[in-house]
């Protein structure tokens, strides 16, 4: 499991490019893949939404476009100069925008919220960076009301054929330009070994319904590179 402290300090050295070297990367596809995210969180009408692991805060942001103004959302991050990133893009955005949305510091293995707090919890692709995912996911567990929705959108493992050409681009592609972008070639190593390692849609299913959660669902999206697994309290 990753090291909470080696992923604050990761995180904090590229927070500023982040944002960047996520389109450029993905080649766009990202906001497709959030898109999904905000659709399925969009079905349960939620009062309460808390996004974790949120970082520069494209998916609060995304809940906070798609959602009516009385849904309140909380964007919870442990590595501040993310955070700092979100709020930025709040302030940009004008006095108002996003005023049921607020970001606020707090680690995913010991959450500083109440019991049965929220309708829904997302994470992106934050996940794989829990030094605990079982904690973690128990902690995710813990703050949902009886009833409400998990929604995990993370790096999965790809149809077999696509295998050799995905890691080919995650192993010598991505992370020369990755250092370019944002000058931590080192930080996407890292993030390139997670993905390899992280668990599959089955396997990651199994770890949600271990933390107590039901309905356990997986959805594979743009040839398994990503899924979407959708679980209830």
């Amino acid at each position: 499991m990753p090291d909470s402290a080696a992923v604050n300090s990761m995180f904090a050295r590229i927070a500023r490019r982040y944002d960047a070297a996520n389109r450029l990367l993905s080649g766009g596809i990202d906001r497709w893949w959030r898109s999904r995210l905000v659709r399925a969180v969009r079905r349960s009408s939620p009062r309460q939404v808390l996004d974790l692991a949120t970082g520069s805060g494209d998916v609060a942001f995304a809940l906070g476009r798609a959602l009516p103004p009385s849904a309140r959302i909380l964007g919870m991050d442990f590595c501040q100069p993310m955070l700092d990133q979100a709020e930025a893009k709040q302030r940009a955005a004008g006095p108002g925008r996003y005023a049921n949305l607020v970001f606020r510091p707090g680690d995913g293995l010991a959450l500083p919220l109440s019991d049965e707090t929220f309708d829904v919890v997302t994470i992106a692709f934050g996940l794989r960076n829990m030094a605990d995912r079982h904690r973690s996911l128990t902690e995710m567990h813990r703050v949902l009301r009886p009833g409400g929705r998990l929604l995990v959108l993370e790096f999965s493992q790809p149809v077999r054929w696509f295998c050799p050409l995905y890691f080919f681009y995650l192993r010598r592609i991505l992370p020369p330009i990755a250092g370019v972008v944002t000058g931590d070639r080192a930080a996407y190593v890292y993030l390139n070994d997670t993905i390899a390692q992280f668990p599959n849609r089955a396997a990651l299913a199994q770890e949600i319904r271990a933390a107590g959660f039901r309905s356990v669902q997986a959805r594979s999206l743009t040839l398994g590179i990503v899924a979407l697994h959708e679980a209830t309290k």
